[in-house]
C-alpha cells in the first residue's frame, strides 16, 4: 500500500511486515471533507499524512490507494475509483461470502454490502476499527486481527480479496489461509505492487511476482488472470510528489512534521519513480483460483512446532536434538525453517542459521542451511514435486539473494545430496572442505608466548574482548578478498561459551612480555582427537597457533590434531607440516534465485569446522 511504502524511511512510523497494514478507501458515502477531515489524525502516522496533504488538495479524500490513470488522464479520484472497479468486477455474482484482508476505513466494505455480498473484514489496527465503527455502525463484521491469527471453519469463503495489503504478509501464509478458508474453485484477488526483478544487495520488502506465481502453483492455486498494471499506476507517485511540493508548508504547520522528514518522503517516491520506471517495480493484478487442494501442504515452522521437527530429526538421523539445541539454534530469530507436511504429519524440514559475515570485506548477512530431512516413507521422491524440491526452492524464493533477509547461502551437505540439489538446479558448488593432520607435540615451553584460556570465570573481562577484536580485525583485513563469517567476542561467545551441550576450549595465545594477544584458538577434545574448531588471527600467525595447539593436544594425551578448512585455504595449514586429504564435504551456492554469480563465490570461503552448526 502505497501510504506505508512511501514513509518507510522513519523506522520509528513502520508496520511489522508480517502483518496487513490499516488502508484507507474511502466512497462517496464516507469519504474524507471538511466535516470529517478531523477523524484521520487519529490513524497511525504516516497514514495520515497523505490524507491530509490530499484533503489539503482536493478538498476531500476518497482513496488513500493507486490509481490506475488511464490515457491523458490527469484526475486522480477517477483514476482510483478506475483501480476499485476493476477489482469488484473480478467478483463472482452476489450473494458470495467475501474476506476482505485489510479494511482501510471501510469503502470497500461497505460498497459490497450495498451490493449484495456476504463479507467479513479484518485489519489489524485497532484505530481503525474504533473509526469504522463510528462511521459505519457498531453491528458491521469487522475484527481486529491479523490474517495468521485469524481462524474459520474450513470453506468459509468464496473469495479472499487483498487490495494492496498482500505485500505486507509472508505469501505462504497468503496460500495457506487460502486453502484453508476458500471453498474448492473459489478466488483469491490481488491488486498490489510487486518487484519485477532484483539485481542489487540489500532488503527489498516487496514480494518478488515471479516467487509469487511459483508458491501460488506449488500450493494448489490456478493462475486465471494476470494483468501488469504497471503504467497506469506510475503517475500516482507524480501526483504525490506534485501534492507534498504544493503543500509543504500546510503539511508541516498542521501535522507538526518538519521538512527534514517531508523531505524523506518525497525521496522515498522518487525512488519508487525510478524503480517503477526502469521496471524493477510494478504494479499487478492476479487472480488466483483454488484447485484441489495439494498432496504436500508448505508451511514456515514457528516455535510451538519445534515438538514435530524434533520428532522427525530423531527419526532421520537415529539421535535425538533437544530443546535446548533447537532454541540456540533458531530460538529468538536466530534461524527460519520451512516445514512439509501431510495432514497434520510433519514429514520434511529445512532450516537455516543467520550468520553475519564479510562479503569481499563488506558487512553481509548469510544463512547456513542445516537440518535437512525428509521422512523416510516419502525420500524416494526426489524429483521437482517431491518435498525436497518443494521446501528447499520456496526456502531460497523466501530467504536467499538479492532483495531477500540474507544475500548468500551456505552448508555442508554430503555428496549425494548435493548431486540432487545441482540435478534440480537449486544448488552449485563453490568449495570442498579438507581435513588436516598433526602429530601432536610434547611439552615444550614456549619462551616467546603463552596462553591464556576463556572461560566462565573471565568471560566478562574487558580486556578479553578488546583484544579477540583486534584479532578479528587483523583476520578480516587479511581475507578482504574472500567470503568469510564474522569471529568477533559476540560470535565466540555464543557460539562456543554458550554452546548447550558441546564443551569448547577457547585459548588466548599471548606475547610472554606485553600480553599481546597473537591469536585465538577453539579446540574440541573427543576419544577421536583434539580438533582446531575454529581460530581468529591475522594468517601470518596460523604456524605459531599451530604449534601451540600440537602442545596442547600432547599435554592433552591425544594421538591426533586435526583441523577442517576449506581447500582454497588448505595450504595455510599444510604449510605447517600437516598432512591433507579431501573430505566429501561440498559448499554449495544458491543458483535457484537472483543473487550473485556463482563464478564469483568459487574458492573464496573460509570456512572451519565450527561454521558448522553439528560439530
Amino acid at each position: 500500500m502505497m501510504e506505508n511504502r512511501v514513509f518507510q524511511l522513519d523506522q520509528l512510523s513502520r508496520f511489522d511486515p508480517n502483518r496487513t497494514l490499516p488502508f484507507s478507501h474511502h466512497d462517496n458515502d464516507g469519504c474524507i471533507n471538511s466535516n470529517t477531515a478531523s477523524s484521520y489524525k487519529n490513524l497511525a502516522y504516516p497514514l495520515n499524512v497523505y490524507a491530509h496533504a490530499l484533503f489539503l488538495q482536493e478538498g476531500r479524500v476518497n482513496y488513500l490507494h493507486y490509481g490506475l490513470f488511464q490515457k491523458n488522464q490527469t484526475d486522480l479520484e477517477a483514476a482510483q475509483q478506475y483501480s476499485t472497479d476493476l477489482l469488484l468486477n473480478r467478483l463472482p455474482a452476489a450473494p458470495c461470502r467475501i474476506l476482505e484482508v485489510g479494511i482501510g476505513l471501510g469503502t470497500t466494505f461497505s460498497v459490497l454490502i450495498q451490493k449484495g455480498y456476504q463479507v467479513y473484514g479484518i485489519t489489524p489496527d485497532a484505530q481503525q476499527i474504533a473509526l469504522i465503527h463510528k462511521r459505519l455502525g457498531s453491528q458491521i463484521m469487522v475484527a481486529c486481527q491479523r490474517l495468521e491469527d485469524f481462524e474459520a471453519a474450513q470453506d468459509s469463503f468464496d473469495v479472499i480479496l487483498f487490495q494492496e495489503s498482500a505485500q505486507y504478509i509472508e505469501p505462504l501464509v497468503i496460500f495457506n489461509k487460502g486453502l484453508d478458508l476458500i471453498t474448492e474453485g473459489g478466488s483469491l484477488l490481488i491488486v498490489d505492487e510487486f518487484a519485477l526483478r532484483r539485481d542489487e544487495v540489500g532488503v527489498e520488502g516487496l514480494h518478488l511476482l515471479s516467487d509469487m506465481l511459483a508458491l501460488a502453483n506449488r500450493l494448489g492455486f490456478e493462475l486465471v488472470e494476470q494483468l501488469d498494471l504497471s503504467t497506469m499506476a506510475a503517475p500516482t507517485l507524480d501526483y504525490l510528489l506534485q501534492v507534498t511540493t504544493r503543500q509543504r508548508q500546510r503539511l508541516m504547520n498542521d501535522l507538526s512534521m518538519n521538512a527534514e522528514c517531508l523531505e524523506q518522503l518525497e525521496e522515498s517516491n522518487r525512488l519508487y519513480q525510478e524503480k517503477y520506471a526502469c521496471g524493477r517495480f510494478g504494479y499487478a493484478l492476479l487472480h488466483f483460483r483454488k484447485k484441489q487442494p495439494p498432496r504436500w501442504r508448505l508451511r514456515l515452522l514457528e516455535k510451538n512446532q519445534a515438538p514435530d521437527m524434533l520428532a522427525l530429526f530423531k527419526q532421520t538421523f537415529g539421535h535425538s536434538m533437544t530443546p535446548s539445541m533447537w532454541h540456540w539454534k533458531y530460538g529468538a530469530g536466530r534461524g527460519r525453517a520451512i516445514g512439509v507436511w501431510h495432514g497434520d504429519q510433519l514429514i520434511a524440514h529445512y532450516g537455516g542459521m543467520g550468520r553475519n559475515i564479510l562479503y569481499f570485506g563488506q558487512p553481509q548477512a548469510a544463512v547456513q542451511i542445516g537440518d535437512v530431512m525428509v521422512d523416510s516413507a516419502e525420500r524416494g521422491i526426489l524429483t521437482k514435486k517431491g518435498p525436497f524440491f518443494l521446501m528447499a526452492a520456496t526456502f531460497l524464493e523466501r530467504y536467499i539473494g538479492y532483495g531477500k533477509p540474507y544475500l548468500l547461502g551456505f552448508g555442508f551437505p554430503n555428496e549425494r545430496a548435493m548431486k540432487v540439489a545441482e540435478r534440480q538446479g537449486l544448488y552449485a558448488e563453490t568449495a570442498h572442505m579438507s581435513e588436516i593432520e598433526w602429530q601432536p607435540l610434547a611439552r615444550t615451553p614456549q619462551w616467546l608466548t603463552r596462553l591464556h584460556v576463556v572461560d566462565s570465570s573471565n568471560i566478562n573481562d574487558v580486556w578479553i574482548a578488546t583484544a579477540i577484536a583486534q584479532c578479528w580485525r587483523s583476520m578480516a583485513a587479511d581475507l578482504e578478498e574472500a567470503l568469510v563469517g564474522v569471529r568477533d567476542w559476540t560470535y565466540l561467545r555464543d557460539r562456543y561459551l554458550s554452546h548447550p551441550h558441546q564443551h569448547y576450549q577457547v585459548v588466548l595465545v599471548i606475547n610472554r612480555f606485553g600480553r599481546k594477544v597473537r591469536g585465538v584458538l577453539v579446540l574440541r577434545h573427543t576419544a577421536e582427537g583434539c580438533e582446531i574448531t575454529d581460530l581468529v588471527s591475522p594468517l601470518k600467525e596460523i604456524p605459531l597457533l599451530i604449534t601451540h595447539a600440537r602442545r596442547i593436544a600432547g599435554m592433552s594425551g591425544h594421538h591426533r590434531l586435526s583441523c577442517q578448512i576449506t581447500e582454497n585455504f588448505a595450504s595455510y595449514f599444510v604449510a605447517t607440516g600437516g598432512t591433507k586429504q579431501a573430505l566429501p564435504i561440498c559448499i554449495p551456492a544458491n543458483a535457484w534465485s537472483a543473487g550473485p554469480v556463482v563464478e564469483t563465490l568459487r574458492n573464496r570461503w573460509w570456512l572451519m569446522s565450527g561454521d558448522m552448526d553439528f560439530r
